[in-house]
């Protein structure tokens, strides 16, 4: 049954689109997978012609549904039919405790950064009081006067 404009319209002036429509909110399918088990084990059993369709017809399914739950089957991934376990709840003090650890874990690395920078300039001093000339670092002794001698 469809529902001229005008109809329409008058409902939606009143407010009456999507209160009581079902087709106004239309909702997914879910399989579960013993549906899809069954569904599919049904399938694979049928033998008379046309009776898979028939069977996709009166379940309102299409054929790629059953393409994709022998894909899934085969791979193993029609296993939810086991009860999902889940993780316990985690005490505030166990929280607290891997907030610390992963602060604690970040600030040791910020430590090891520190030291590292620490001695690479300690390594450029060379233990002077000075800092080292450019071409100190790259040739690794100091640059002499051609005309004295000294350093």
């Amino acid at each position: 049954m469809t529902m001229t404009t005008a109809a329409l319209l008058t409902r939606a002036h009143d407010g009456g689109v999507g209160d009581d429509d079902p087709a106004a909110k239309p909702k997914r399918r879910r399989f579960g997978a013993a549906y899809k088990l069954a569904i599919l084990d049904e399938y694979e059993r049928l033998t008379d012609a046309g009776a898979k369709g028939a069977l996709l017809r009166r379940e309102g399914l299409y054929s790629s549904h059953i393409v994709e739950w022998r894909r899934a089957r085969d791979v193993g991934a029609l296993k939810e039919l086991t009860p999902k376990t889940r993780s316990a709840k985690r005490s505030a003090e166990q929280i607290e405790n891997d907030r610390l650890r992963r602060r604690n874990e970040r600030l040791e690395d910020e430590l090891a950064k520190h030291k590292l920078a620490l001695e690479i300039q300690g390594k450029a001093w060379g233990g002077r009081w000075r800092p080292l000339l450019w071409h100190e670092i790259v040739v690794g002794r100091p640059l002499t006067s051609t005309v004295t001698g000294a350093c």
